[in-house]
């Protein structure tokens, strides 16, 4: 896990009594339980973050792409016509 600090945080009561309960329910102490959580949900932020600038990278590259909104929408509604009458 490598080094560690300490933190300080508010939780509303009724999430401090359900993060007690859980903490009990797996014998896993609170501070774990909230680490491996900050944990997981920093990391999907990042991941999310990246694939977002990502994105708006491609966007912007002269080589994008895009097909107007009422195209989309008129190729759906045929498919979905078609798999409607099979």
């Amino acid at each position: 896990m490598g080094q560690t600090s300490t933190m300080t945080i508010r939780l509303p009561e009724t999430i401090k009594n359900k993060l007690e309960d859980l903490a009990q329910a797996t014998d896993r102490s609170k501070a774990y339980l909230a680490a491996k959580a900050i944990e997981e949900f920093v990391t999907t932020q990042e991941w999310q973050i990246q694939a977002i600038q990502e994105a708006v990278k491609e966007a912007d590259s002269p080589q994008a792409k895009f097909i107007e909104h009422d195209v989309v929408v008129k190729k759906m509604k045929a498919r979905m016509a078609r798999r409607k009458g099979k």
